[in-house]
């Protein structure tokens, strides 16, 4: 029997282990996905893999499943973060929806001198993200962090951690990471009104970022984290 609901879960996963549900989770697989005991679902918890399981108990307030037999190793992404201007609230979902989709391995809002959005809600953008996690086939669910100012992020950046800066005043041919190495790197996407020009002579000065371009063309700043991550992916990641 084949399972098309995918569902992430925090308990772990083994053969014969049994699983519980919390109401929210109970609530979408028996009101809204309408299965009953014996149906088949996928689970991932991020460590594990992906594993099939049956649904012993149903009911509307709560439940159990029973892991089965894995069906997929567990895939971690690179290691690679997307920092980003937080936008109106629509586009903001989108950046992390795409992100988790792309194979970011965090989230990190940032507060720049620009930015139009003054606070997250960060519980939000993580269902997001897993909602993205499950709904790709992916094993792994991104952290979305609290809002940050940048120069908080920029002061305390960890040692080792490439930058990549994607600065919309080189518009032009994409020059994005040539000669550059794996490892661990962030991606930076400005807000709306791009970044300040105190902000653009922070990056430009520190010595772990390297500015490049996203092409010929200044994209919105949704497109642009969109943009980022691919080409990143395509030179330095799990695409590569």
């Amino acid at each position: 029997m084949s399972a098309k609901i995918r569902l992430h879960v925090e308990h772990p996963l083994a053969e014969g282990q049994p699983l519980p549900l919390d109401r929210e989770q109970a609530h979408y697989l028996f009101t809204v996905m309408r299965l009953e005991p014996g149906a088949r679902v996928l689970l991932f918890n991020g460590r594990d893999g992906e594993w099939l399981a049956e649904v012993s108990e149903a009911g509307r307030r709560g439940g159990t499943l029973t892991a089965l037999a894995r069906t997929a190793p567990q895939r971690m992404p690179p290691d690679v973060w997307l920092c980003f201007a937080p936008l109106k609230k629509a586009r903001t979902d989108f950046i992390v929806e795409k992100a988790a989709e792309l194979g970011a391995a965090r989230i990190l809002p940032v507060q720049t001198d620009f930015t139009n959005a003054e606070r997250i809600r960060r519980d939000r953008l993580q269902a997001h993200a897993r909602e993205a996690a499950e709904q790709c086939g992916g094993t792994y669910v991104p952290e979305v962090a609290e809002l940050r100012p940048l120069a908080a992020l920029l002061g305390d950046w960890p040692r080792g951690r490439r930058l990549m800066f994607c600065d919309e005043s080189r518009a032009g041919p994409a020059s994005v990471l040539e000669g550059e190495s794996r490892g661990a790197w962030a991606i930076l996407i400005g807000p709306e009104g791009g970044f300040s020009q105190p902000e653009r002579a922070r990056l430009l000065a520190l010595p772990f970022a390297r500015a490049v371009s996203l092409g010929p063309r200044i994209l919105r700043a949704d497109t642009a984290a969109v943009a980022a991550l691919t080409l990143w992916q395509q030179a330095l990641g799990d695409w590569a």
